[in-house]
């Protein structure tokens, strides 16, 4: 009997099992391990399920001629090993990596699971269409050649923009850069992935602060850390292997967890010190931290003299932000305050951590860089045990983000310029003129097409629905291609629905048909075509600290699957760019050979240090965990002595050069050539007068004792240390561009490894940014939400005005000036659960993580549920502004305040009360659906990125 529960203590009967309401009949687990084989090992060992991991034995293994293959999680960016027992070709049964450093033998639910989310029965078995109303089976020559047909039609009467390619942060590396590569030999920058509705305020934010937008340590550095600060962030429910690092900083340094929360999480639970806050308050919240800070001197005033620039004009702001007015807005008290900034100033260094409670608002640019302006302030920056841990959600999230699957850059973050196409165009050895041709002529704003950031996949439904002569492209998008992506994990889900039913053609291609199977109203134009999942084919993919890690395949793909490169190449075969796009890429038969592509984003990615971790030196890591330091991630002895492990990029150089990988970003305690690193140059030397560069640091060893410019040719010659490159290295970038060539567009990575032999980190040395001029706000400040309750703050903190970026006009005053809060009183947060994963479709299709959460819920604060009149257990709508309602189950709880309710975003399978289960394809339905919560969500996006605001808008409630 499963039993749901409430701050700890059990509340009522839940049902008995998931089988009862698919089957019709009752099915206790121990009947169900038995039917379904499973009693004995596998999953039935793991904890999860009642029993105890154990280490898998290799003479075990022998004996019973089982096979072991290494694979890697494919839920949260952890990075988590998993072990295959594999059988005559089946996939018999899972171990934790008791190896690996990122997980050391544990596992959470989703982790102890994933065997099913690849022999899983619910999924999506063959091709299929939808005609008539009904889903109707189909070949895959047939599938490519209609969709390619109507494709092609579209791009012949509207524009290669009219197709809009969606990608997935659950590609590998190698596939999300094809699909990149692939979306450019279409010839349209309409392509994008999650990490626009997750963490692309923080690749702003953060890339625009100190030079590169990820996570500048590790996991396991936390255990260095002192004090570890965590806002907007739930690892033990979102990443819970990542807790198990945190509490190891806990426990053995005594340092103390800081959560600040507007919900009492179960990560507020470890916590010494947990600020409830209000939802969209970040800034202020951080900047009453910092007014203590500063008014008792304990800022690092050396380091922010040698290695920050603007910090003056944060002061001024953050004088405004007085302990009273910090509480008159966020609610924390200042008292509380000032014994959290007297602790981080105390227990140095610090580490802070976020995921998405900072990052879905309308300004979260400005919360992610008001993060980074504390940890600069203290001095925790480029030093073991502090840093900016940013937490990323799916398992390749960080690795698809670098390897461009987004509207505004090529791999790399090359971004969409001239020059940066020319270089890529080098790379594929392609005719640049040629590929021009394939991009619409047309100009906006004096810029091509080519050159113009694409639509972001937050406002792909308003391609469709916007008026075109307000769309900053040739014609709406007719045509969307929905590619390992679920839909009901983007909000305005009434609008989306609109949207697919206007589309001219719709395509999903995934291991499971997702809601987009289900959301939309169709007869035709929809087709569903079934990609393998991750552990049916190989590849490496990025943790979230930056190190890559290598798959191998566990099974071959099951039922009529097929790996998501090679349904790339046939539709490129379709389309008539197959020679040209694979002319350096080999093939197995139909499909493309993965470590060929490896080696061709090698060859390009030079900005980020994709280039030293070849096949070859990933596979050996994988293979060697064993020998790598679980704190340090240094490998003592062994194949791969003194590199760091997934050489976590950037690994500089060639793979020839063997550089270790940067394990802390921006560390200067240690030599370049060793993973050291200074803050990187990208923002000119020079600002209104004021020196940009370090000012008399370096790293380790430098023999530029100082700031410095990023290298190019030129400096090489102007200091002397031209002479050291080689000859073909010399040729390489005279064909470049002689002198002016730099180092992130030299192909022979000459210039990166004089640089580094003298001591140099390649994209130069200077100061960190506090304050970002090119951000609409310069200096990160407090914002209302546009849908807020509190009005008296509307004025002293208004929203910005409307305006168009990114194609599309957006909304932000015509919104706020209407006041919603007299209807919609209660605010609405979201977040996730430890058992789901994004938008759920292969985690409630589990039948081991189905059965631990069976119903949508909303949580509400035991006040507003006694003055609405609502019950635990009972069902409710909860009714967003713009109209958009859900039926779901109520829990009464403290863990929410007064005033704020929250959903978790992984349901989907119902509409506004509706059960959607009979509109699935037969036997492709999750065992559990419910009520996606962003049919309540409303619009929303940030100044810079268009990130979704899931986090701070408004609702109401009532009982159903």
């Amino acid at each position: 009997m499963l039993r749901k529960k409430t701050n700890g203590v059990t509340q009522r009967a839940g049902r008995t099992n998931i089988l009862t309401d698919v089957a019709e009949k009752s099915v206790d687990r121990r009947a169900f391990l038995r039917g379904s084989g499973l009693a004995i090992g596998g999953l039935a060992a793991i904890s999860a399920t009642g029993g105890s991991v154990t280490q898998a034995s290799a003479q075990s293994a022998v004996n019973g001629a089982v096979q072991t293959i290494k694979s890697v999680c494919t839920h949260c960016s952890v990075g988590c090993t998993v072990i295959a027992e594999v059988a005559n070709g089946v996939w018999t049964g899972q171990e934790p990596g008791w190896d690996s450093p990122f997980n050391l033998g544990a596992h959470c639910a989703k982790g102890a699971a994933v065997r099913e989310h690849a022999h899983g029965e619910r999924r999506l078995k063959y091709p299929m269409k939808k005609e008539g109303g009904e889903w109707k089976r189909i070949s895959w020559e047939q599938a490519i050649n209609e969709i390619g047909d109507g494709m092609m039609k579209i791009r012949e009467e509207s524009g290669p923009d009219s197709v809009y390619w969606l990608g997935s942060a659950k590609h590998n590396n190698e596939q999300a850069y094809l699909f990149r590569k692939f979306a450019a030999y279409w010839g349209t920058n309409n392509v994008d992935h999650q990490a626009r509705i997750c963490h692309s305020t923080t690749v702003a934010g953060v890339a625009n602060t100190w030079g590169y937008g990820a996570m500048t340590n590790s996991y396991n550095d936390i255990h260095n850390s002192k004090a570890i600060f965590l806002i907007g962030g739930n690892p033990a429910e979102a990443h819970p292997v990542s807790l198990l690092h945190i509490l190891k900083a806990k426990e053995q340094n005594n340092a103390p967890m800081i959560v600040c929360d507007p919900r009492f999480t179960r990560t507020a639970a470890h916590a010494d010190e947990y600020v409830r806050f209000r939802p969209g308050t970040d800034v202020a919240l951080v900047w009453g931290i910092l007014w203590h800070i500063f008014d008792n001197e304990w800022e690092d005033k050396e380091f922010i003299r040698t290695r920050v620039w603007g910090m003056d004009q944060i002061k001024e702001e953050v004088a405004r932000w007085t302990p009273e007015e910090v509480e008159r807005v966020t609610g924390a008290p200042g008292s509380q305050l000032k014994r959290v900034a007297r602790t981080l100033a105390n227990n140095r260094p610090g580490t802070v951590i976020w995921c998405m409670g900072g990052t879905q608002h309308t300004n979260g640019n400005n919360n992610t860089r008001a993060y980074c302006v504390l940890q600069l302030a203290l001095g925790n920056m480029g030093t073991s045990g502090g840093g900016t841990n940013i937490f990323r959600g799916h398992d390749n999230v960080q690795g698809a983000t670098d390897l461009g699957v987004l509207a505004n850059t090529l791999p790399g973050y090359y971004g969409l310029s001239d020059g940066s196409w020319a270089h890529w165009a080098r790379v594929w050895e392609e005719d640049l003129d040629w590929l021009k041709g394939r991009f619409s002529d047309a100009e906006f704003d004096g810029k091509k097409m080519m050159n113009q950031t694409g639509i972001p996949v937050s406002r792909w439904i308003d391609g469709v629905l916007e008026d075109a002569e307000n769309i900053d492209q040739p014609d709406n998008t007719r045509a969307m291609v929905l590619w390992g992506h679920a839909p009901n994990s983007q909000t305005r889900q009434k609008e989306m629905k609109t949207a697919m039913e206007k589309l001219d053609l719709m395509v999903v291609v995934d291991p499971y048909p997702t809601v987009s199977a289900v959301l939309q109203d169709r007869d035709d134009g929809v087709y569903l075509l079934p990609a393998c999942t991750q552990f049916e084919t190989r590849g490496s993919v990025t943790a979230s600290n930056r190190s890559l890690q290598w798959r191998d395949k566990v099974v071959e793909p099951l039922f009529e699957s097929l790996p998501d490169h090679t349904i790339i190449s046939m539709f490129a075969k379709k389309f008539g760019f197959h020679d040209k796009i694979f002319r350096n890429i080999a093939m197995e038969g139909e499909e493309p050979v993965i470590e060929d592509i490896t080696r061709e984003f090698n060859r390009g990615m030079w900005t980020i240090g994709y280039t030293g971790q070849s096949p070859e030196r990933l596979k050996m890591h994988m293979a060697n965990q064993h020998t790598f330091d679980r704190t340090t991630l240094q490998a003592v002895g062994g194949p791969a002595d003194g590199d760091y492990y997934g050489l976590p990029w950037p690994s500089w150089g060639t793979a020839e050069m063997n550089h270790p990988g940067t394990p802390n970003l921006y560390d200067m305690s240690k030599p370049v050539a060793e993973g050291g690193l200074t803050f990187r140059a990208r923002f000119g030397v020079e600002r209104d007068g004021d020196n940009l560069l370090a000012e008399g640091v370096a790293s380790a060893g430098s023999e530029i004792q100082d700031g410095y410019p990023e290298f190019t040719m030129q400096m090489l010659m102007d200091l002397g240390w031209d002479g050291d490159l080689t000859a073909d290295e010399r040729a390489a970038i005279d064909a470049v561009a002689g002198p002016k060539t730099n180092w992130k567009t030299d192909l022979s990575g000459g210039i990166q490894r004089v640089a580094i032999a003298h001591g140099c980190a390649p994209f130069g040395n200077a100061k960190a940014r506090a304050v970002v001029w090119t951000f609409p706000d310069p200096v990160p400040v407090h914002r209302e939400p546009l849908y807020t309750n509190r009005r008296d703050l509307v004025a002293d903190y208004p929203t910005y005005e409307d305006k168009k970026f990114w194609r599309l006009p957006t909304m932000y005053k015509s919104i706020q000036e209407n006041d919603f809060s007299e209807e919609y009183p209660l605010i609405l947060t979201s977040g996730r659960l430890v058992e789901y994963e994004g938008g759920g479709d292969e985690s409630r299709s589990n039948p081991w993580l189905a059965e631990l959460q069976q119903d949508m819920f909303v949580e509400v604060n035991t006040r507003d549920a006694n003055n609405l009149g609502i019950r635990d257990g009972e069902q409710v709508w909860v009714e967003g502004p713009e109209g958009g309602k859900v039926k779901v189950m109520a829990m009464v709880t403290e863990r929410v305040a007064s005033g704020v309710a929250f959903m978790p975003f992984h349901f989907g399978g119902h509409l506004e009360g509706v059960d959607l289960r009979d509109k699935y394809p037969e036997g492709a339905d999750p065992y559990v659906l419910g009520e996606a919560s962003n049919t309540a969500q409303t619009y929303g996006y940030d100044s810079v990125t268009q990130m979704q605001e899931t986090k701070s808008t408004l609702c109401k409630i009532w009982a159903a």
